[in-house]
C-alpha cells in the first residue's frame, strides 16, 4: 500500500502523541515518535507500554529525541498543548519536510504560519484519555463519536488532504476533512475552557465536586455564553450539535456533564493527570477566546 512509504513523525510523547504512535506502529506504517527525558528512556527500555481491555502490553516504536534539519518525513504530526506549540513548530521550522499536522486545541494559525507558513495542516485529535506510571490509557474516537478532524485552512481539498486521509485509513481511524477548520477549532474551545471549573489551586476537584450543581451550574452557564460569543462573531457553530446544545436549558447541560462524569475513562480525561498538565492551556485559550470572540463580535456590530 503507498501509504506505507510515507514517513510519518509524531512530534511529542504525550497521551496523544502515543496512542498514534501505537496505532500507526500496528498497522505496519513507517513511524518514529520523538520524545525526551524519562519517557524516552520508557520507551526505549520498555517499548510503548498500553492498556488493552484490561490487559498491559507493549508494542516497540522507533524514537529519536532531536528532529535534525535533513532528517525529512512526508507527515510531522505535532500532538502538543497549545501553550506548547509555538515553541514546537520553532523547533521545526528549520527541517524541510513539507506538511506540519498540528493536532491541538487553537482559535487561530497567525503566529503558527509565521513560522512555518503554508507548510501549515491544522487537525484535532480524535483521541483521549491519560499515562498512568508509563502506561497509556487512551482511546480513538469511533464513527458515532468525534474522529481526526483536519482541513486547508482556505478550505479546499489538496493532494495532501487525500493523502493523510488514506494515512488514516490505512490506520483504521474514523476522521473527518473540515472545510471550515478554523470555525470547527473555535468552536472547540468554546467548549474546552469549561474545564477551568475542574481546577483548584494545586490540581483537580475531586469527583464529586465535579459532579455537583455548584460546579456543573458554572459549567453549563459558561457552555451556553460561550457558544453564543461564537455566534454573535459571525462564526459558525461546528458541528451542529453543539449550536444545538446551547439551546438546551441549563439543567439539560448538567445532566449530560453528570451522566459523562459517571464514566470512568471520561473521568480520567477531565480530571486525571493529562487534565493537571492542561491547566495552562485550558486558562490561555480561555483568555484568548474571550478577546478574540469579544473583537470579532464588535466588529460584526460595526458592519451592521
Amino acid at each position: 500500500m503507498d501509504t506505507k512509504q510515507n514517513r510519518l513523525l509524531i512530534f511529542g510523547a504525550g497521551v496523544i502523541g502515543s496512542v498514534y504512535s501505537l496505532r500507526f506502529a500496528q498497522s505496519g506504517l513507517d513511524v518514529t515518535l520523538l520524545a525526551r527525558g524519562k519517557r524516552l528512556e520508557s520507551l526505549k527500555r520498555n517499548g510503548l507500554r498500553y492498556n488493552d481491555n484490561g490487559t498491559i502490553k507493549q508494542t516497540s516504536v522507533k524514537t529519536i529525541e532531536k528532529l535534525e534539519n535533513e532528517d525529512i518525513y512526508d507527515f510531522i504530526f505535532v500532538p502538543v498543548r497549545y501553550d506548547q506549540a509555538e515553541s514546537a513548530l520553532t523547533a521545526i521550522k528549520n527541517n524541510q519536510s513539507k506538511t506540519i499536522v498540528t493536532l491541538t486545541n487553537t482559535i487561530g494559525y497567525d503566529t503558527w504560519l509565521e513560522i512555518v507558513g503554508d507548510r501549515l495542516l491544522p487537525g484535532f485529535p480524535g483521541a483521549g484519555g491519560d499515562i498512568k506510571e508509563d502506561v497509556l490509557y487512551a482511546e480513538f474516537g469511533s464513527e458515532k463519536h468525534q474522529g481526526t478532524i483536519f482541513g486547508e485552512i482556505h478550505g479546499q481539498t489538496t493532494e495532501r488532504l487525500k493523502e493523510l486521509a488514506k494515512i488514516l485509513e490505512a490506520a483504521d481511524l474514523h476522521y473527518e476533512i473540515q472545510n471550515n477548520i478554523q470555525a470547527f477549532h473555535v468552536s472547540h474551545a468554546a467548549l474546552a475552557i469549561v474545564n477551568k471549573h475542574f481546577y483548584t489551586n494545586d490540581g483537580m476537584v475531586d469527583i464529586e465536586t465535579a459532579r455537583s450543581e455548584s460546579t456543573l451550574s458554572k459549567v453549563a452557564a459558561d457552555i451556553k455564553q460561550n457558544i453564543r460569543l461564537v455566534e454573535q462573531a459571525g462564526i459558525p457553530v461546528i458541528p451542529p450539535e453543539m449550536k444545538v446544545m446551547g439551546e438546551w436549558p441549563e439543567s439539560d447541560i448538567i445532566s449530560s456533564y453528570r451522566q459523562m462524569l459517571s464514566n470512568d475513562f471520561i473521568i480520567d480525561v477531565k480530571l486525571g493527570n493529562h487534565a493537571v498538565s492542561q491547566k495552562a492551556e485550558i486558562l490561555l485559550l480561555d483568555e484568548l477566546f474571550h478577546k478574540k470572540l469579544s473583537l470579532a463580535s464588535d466588529n460584526q456590530h460595526e458592519r451592521r
